[in-house]
């Protein structure tokens, strides 16, 4: 089985990690989207809700698991058994910081990391924009799945 975990605070998911993970579909038989939890980190939802936001968005494809883990995305890969993990990359900031990631997980691990690029429609989107939208009362219905804008 060709499984991939696509880690991430997902605070909250954004329709860039939506795009991601739909674009991703065709490419492996499962996508574990794993939260990661880091209790040095303030969170503006809770996991409960970014769990439930996650899983009432891809309710619908069953081949989307959504869980949660501590301590390295590695570590957790191994325990589900995936030989890959995904990432978008919006800019070349995000390529540079996560090429160093993916040559470290590799190296250590043998894990490969697949990247796909976020469409021009999404690239501007980050959950800290979404948080400071959120923050100063502003629409952002349309950088979220509709899940978290019941919220």
């Amino acid at each position: 089985m060709r499984r991939a975990v696509f880690p991430g605070s997902f605070d909250p998911i954004t329709n860039g990690h939506y795009d991601i993970i739909k674009r991703a579909l065709p490419l492996f038989d499962e996508i574990v989207v794993a939260i990661g939890i880091n209790a040095d980190k303030k969170y503006m939802f809770s996991l409960e809700d970014r769990l439930k936001f996650i899983a009432e968005t891809f309710k619908n494809e069953p081949k989307i698991k959504v869980e949660t883990y501590v301590g390295l995305t590695t570590e957790f890969c191994l325990k589900k058994d995936a030989k890959f993990i995904l990432r978008g990359l919006r800019n070349p900031a995000d390529f540079e910081f996560e090429k160093a990631i993916a040559h470290t997980n590799r190296f250590l691990t043998k894990i490969e990391t697949v990247f796909l690029l976020t469409a021009a429609s999404t690239s501007f989107i980050s959950s800290s924009i979404v948080r400071d939208v959120i923050r100063n009362n502003g629409d952002y219905a349309k950088l979220v799945p509709d899940p978290v804008r019941v919220k």
